[in-house]
């Protein structure tokens, strides 16, 4: 082997191997993300998949955040459905039966895969998070509540360039859910009236 060539392949696996300690782990994109991304607006996308196997059930949307504490997450199909949060109460709408629920933000969001998106930012206080194997392009966290009732007994998130792209969760039942994140936009602040919310007449309303 010339001297030429064995220059070229101890560069090329010297560029690798730069490229590869330059990519930050999961749990360091996922700090990342909570950091920058104060706000933001999307897409998403979600299967449940039940333990039972059944056939999965689809849904989509919209979504926009606020940190901290305000959200909303507006289901578009199979079925209209609206969670939003203003910081102090959330309700949950379900168009259909013109039912609303309201509970105090506390309460709902707590340790739910909601925090991830608006809580305060305090991952360690409410999760315990773990470097998972890499997969479909993307780096996960294994994120375990310390409360028990979270609602969830364990999720995975993953992220590319610091941006997260999908949330995994399982609950207490065996019933997986997933959502993929698509268009987010963290540089657009969302308008607050996407956070605040009037029941409409003629509403049931239950909670506080």
């Amino acid at each position: 082997m010339n001297g030429i060539l064995l220059r070229g392949l101890l560069a090329l696996v010297l560029w690798w191997s730069v490229c590869a300690y330059a990519q930050p782990s999961g749990v360091e994109q996922l700090r990342q993300f909570i950091e920058r991304s104060t706000h933001a607006q999307g897409r998403f996308e979600q299967v449940v998949t039940a333990s039972s196997g059944r056939r999965p059930q689809l849904a989509s949307g919209r979504l926009a955040f606020l940190r901290p504490g305000r959200f909303r997450w507006e289901y578009e199909t199979p079925y209209a459905q609206l969670l939003v949060s203003d910081g102090e109460r959330m309700w949950a709408w379900d168009r259909d039966l013109n039912q609303v629920t309201v509970k105090k933000v506390g309460d709902a969001l707590g340790s739910s895969p909601a925090a991830i998106l608006a809580g305060d930012g305090d991952l360690d206080r409410d999760f315990e998070l773990r470097e998972a194997a890499s997969e479909d392009g993307l780096e996960w966290v294994e994120i375990v509540p310390k409360q028990a009732d979270s609602g969830f007994a364990s999720m995975r998130v993953g992220l590319t360039d610091g941006r997260l792209r999908r949330m995994e969760m399982r609950d207490h039942f065996g019933q997986t859910t997933r959502i993929d994140f698509i268009d987010l936009d963290l540089g657009v602040r969302p308008e607050s009236s996407l956070f605040s919310f009037v029941p409409p007449a003629g509403a049931d309303v239950i909670g506080d």
